[in-house]
């Protein structure tokens, strides 16, 4: 049976509380399902919907998980913060709700990783309206942090912003690892801080002797 749609132009809006159940429904559902298992059919169950209600908002399954994760509270952005301090910013964007330590997000990530290997589409959104604006508060913290003087000019930034977030989704999802407070700390000031004032990089040509 056909999803009941509205003519072009006239699809009707779900809004305020009302969208963010269904928006937060789906992220619960990403979560335990997973992309792959989880159907319009739940998400309209878990948020108390219909599913005509669901197609009159979004276009497809594709659509409500972008927006989802995207939007939802319980997906929140980092809030960019600037304490004057490279290492007070990097903790308080890692630890803060939506950050490293906030389990959701990368629970998401998890829940949409074998789905976006076949799915070209969903990865470019994902990297586009989920990723990018992590990124984003992360490389102006360390652009700022480059300007006050706390990183070296020689180190490369963009390599040094690969390392808190490559870092994280090593442990938590190859290793299976939890990630907390402490492992944040252990990561800046064990290794992104010194690399941070690495004045001689080291080579990348290999020599042998």
């Amino acid at each position: 049976m056909r999803p009941v749609t509205a003519a072009p132009g006239t699809r009707p809006r779900v809004e305020g509380e009302r969208e963010e159940q269904i928006l937060d429904a789906t992220v619960r559902l990403l979560v335990d399902l997973g992309y792959d298992r989880l159907t319009l059919d739940a998400v309209a169950a878990e948020a108390h919907a219909s599913k005509a209600t669901l197609y009159r908002r979004w276009l497809g399954k594709a659509d409500l998980v972008v927006d989802a994760i995207a939007r939802a509270k319980r997906c929140p952005e980092p809030v960019d913060i600037d304490s004057g301090s490279l290492r007070r910013d990097l903790m308080a964007i890692a630890c803060n709700a939506g950050g490293f330590t906030d389990d959701v997000p990368l629970s998401v990530l998890a829940g949409l990783m074998s789905a976006m290997h076949h799915d070209a589409d969903l990865q470019r959104a994902f990297r586009e309206r989920f990723l990018a604006p992590r990124l984003e508060v992360l490389a102006a913290v360390l652009d700022r942090a480059s300007k006050r003087g706390e990183i070296d000019a020689e180190v490369d930034i963009q390599l040094l912003a690969d390392v808190l977030p490559g870092m994280v989704l090593h442990r938590r999802l190859i290793m299976g690892g939890s990630v907390d407070d402490d492992f944040i700390a252990r990561i800046i000031d064990g290794v992104l801080l010194p690399a941070a004032h690495r004045t001689h990089p080291v080579s990348s040509r290999l020599t042998t002797s």
